[in-house]
């Protein structure tokens, strides 16, 4: 199959695993939604995936995460990605190979995001009891430089209590903060269907190496492959990068790599079958 440019196909004219994993993602969207303002009720903290350590954590939430999202644009995205490139997955592998391959990349998105998550909270955690062993404004200074994006919050509570270094009263609130700090972040919640979608794309790319999209934010003509390989390293990058942002970084990349392996894995069975007809 090829093509000399791809172009957004129809919405009358989706397949049905795409069509009923857009539909359910606008749902719990309206869902989650109506429950926040008129129930009070955080949808997001019951669904999205927490920290494995955390008390909020559940394994369910391996899989209602891929069906939460953030706020309208990240919901957006993530579905016109889907529409755009997932259709054409469908069409060529139908519909059972599809939904597999898209729940074993979100999976395989959460696992290894879980995975770096615990690498990181067990550090954060190593980092906790050290300072409360020995609490000082310089150490307190370097934690939060490290684990939060604002750390000029805190400027002039360290100038205070570095000024007196051994009052009792500085030292038990730094502690508290410093306690406060690792109980957030280990209830941060990650959503979303990106990781999914994200294995969508590298799919895209391995099957319409040469398709060329055109994106919104990059008006000109890229191969898909290229596109895929660049976006792929630039999550990379950013996952080293970023320690404190609000992007599941590794969450995409483990979308790709478990896509990727499954792909391959595909190849495999596909090209042993070939061998063994041409065998007999």
């Amino acid at each position: 199959m090829s093509y000399e440019r791809y172009s957004p196909p129809k919405f009358g004219f989706l397949p049905h695993v795409i069509k009923n994993l857009l539909i359910l993602n606008v749902l719990f969207f309206a869902v989650k939604l109506f429950m926040t303002y008129f129930m009070n009720i955080n949808l997001t903290d019951l669904l999205g995936l927490h920290f494995i350590g955390s008390d909020k954590f559940a394994p369910y939430q391996f899989v209602t995460h891929m069906f939460m999202h953030g706020d309208f644009f990240h919901l957006l995205f993530n579905m016109l990605a889907l529409f755009m490139l997932g259709k054409e997955l469908e069409f060529v592998w139908g519909p059972k190979k599809f939904l597999f391959y898209y729940f074993v990349t979100g999976l395989g998105a959460a696992a290894l995001h879980s995975l770096v998550t615990y690498i990181e909270m067990t550090s954060l955690q190593n980092s906790v009891a050290a300072f409360i062993n020995s609490p000082s404004p310089d150490l307190f200074a370097g934690f939060i430089k490290s684990n939060i994006s604002r750390p000029n919050l805190f400027t002039d509570f360290i100038n205070d209590w570095s000024s007196s270094p051994n009052e009792p009263s500085y030292i038990n609130e730094a502690i508290e903060i410093v306690k406060q700090i690792y109980l957030q972040k280990s209830n941060i919640p990650t959503v979303g269907a990106s990781g999914a979608v994200f294995g969508v794309l590298l799919a895209f790319g391995y099957l319409f190496p040469n398709v060329e999209l055109m994106l919104l934010f990059f008006p000109v003509p890229i191969k898909a492959k290229y596109f895929v390989i660049g976006y792929g390293a630039i999550e990379l990058y950013l996952g080293f990068k970023e320690s404190n942002s609000n992007i599941a970084h590794f969450a995409h990349i483990g979308g790709m790599i478990f896509g990727f392996l499954l792909l391959l894995y595909w190849k495999k069975k596909a090209d042993k079958r070939r061998n063994n007809y041409w065998e007999q």
